[in-house]
């Protein structure tokens, strides 16, 4: 443990946000896979619905700087491939 009073509170600080962009990471997991889920089943109604979920939080994670731009496109054009062969 530090000693110094501003590298305790950094560190503090530093957990926050650790679990803060844990938690987003999670959440953008499920969103992806709700998007193949949906593309599995065969249900383009709901693929296109959670496609739409999917495409806000990886644009918000990116403007976060949670993930690169590049993941962020590579994942929307993975995902936006699936869709559109149903």
């Amino acid at each position: 443990m530090a000693n110094i009073k501003s590298q305790i509170k950094r560190n503090i600080t530093n957990e926050k946000r650790r679990m803060a962009n844990a938690s987003f990471k999670s959440s953008l997991k499920t969103a992806i896979k709700s998007v193949e889920v949906a593309v599995l089943n065969k249900n383009k109604e709901v693929a296109v619905a959670a496609l739409n979920i999917a495409y806000m939080k990886l644009d918000k994670s990116v403007s976060k700087g949670v993930h690169h731009k590049n993941y962020a496109s590579r994942q929307k054009a993975r995902l936006t491939k699936q869709v559109n062969a149903l």
